[in-house]
């Protein structure tokens, strides 16, 4: 397997077809899906067709993936995983950043560590001038990360949501940080 990149307590490295069960237990935790989708149950059919497929995409731009599991560095454990891929996915310029972690990660610093582990990434390797984030307006410990990781609030907006979930009815916030804003910091 390929490491992508390494913290102090994290590996982030490529995903594989084996990563099917840690996906499916991911993506069946009511409340790890509480702000994605309402925490309804995901079958491993869906996994395999939809979202494995997703995350082993290869983006043109970077010749890269832009999702990647996230691994307890000394134990190997499965924790989620990051998304750190273009917007557009013949420019680098723009780059969104997304976390998605298991119950027993919460709480733990994980997601900023990593989220920060791949702004610095992105700003100082991949030629990323903007980093953009967003999430459910009420979703408040995804936005605590996002600012915590430096990103600074940009704008409510009303997403097109296919179904609604509770909570989604007060619309969506964007975070984003800028490579000017970064080397300031």
């Amino acid at each position: 397997m390929t490491n992508f990149l390494e913290t102090d307590r994290l590996v982030l490295r490529a995903f594989t077809t084996a990563d099917t069960d840690h996906l499916l237990a991911l993506d069946n935790d009511p409340e790890v899906m509480r702000f994605i989708d309402g925490g309804r149950p995901t079958n491993r059919e869906a996994i395999e067709t939809r979202t494995l497929p997703r995350l082993l995409h290869d983006y043109p731009c970077w010749g890269i993936r832009g999702y990647w599991a996230a691994q307890k560095r000394t134990t190997g454990t499965f924790l989620g995983w990051f998304e750190f891929r273009p917007l557009n996915e013949h420019s680098p310029a723009v780059f969104e950043l997304g976390y998605r972690l298991n119950q027993a990660a919460w709480g733990h610093g994980y997601a900023t560590e990593g989220s920060r582990a791949l702004i610095h990434k992105g700003f100082t390797n991949l030629e990323v001038e903007r980093v953009t984030a967003n999430t459910m307006t009420v979703n408040i410990r995804s936005r605590r990360v996002m600012e915590k990781s430096g990103l600074s609030f940009v704008r409510n907006f009303t997403g097109d949501w296919p179904e609604a979930i509770e909570g989604s009815e007060h619309g969506e916030v964007e975070y984003e940080l800028t490579r000017t804003e970064w080397e300031q910091r």
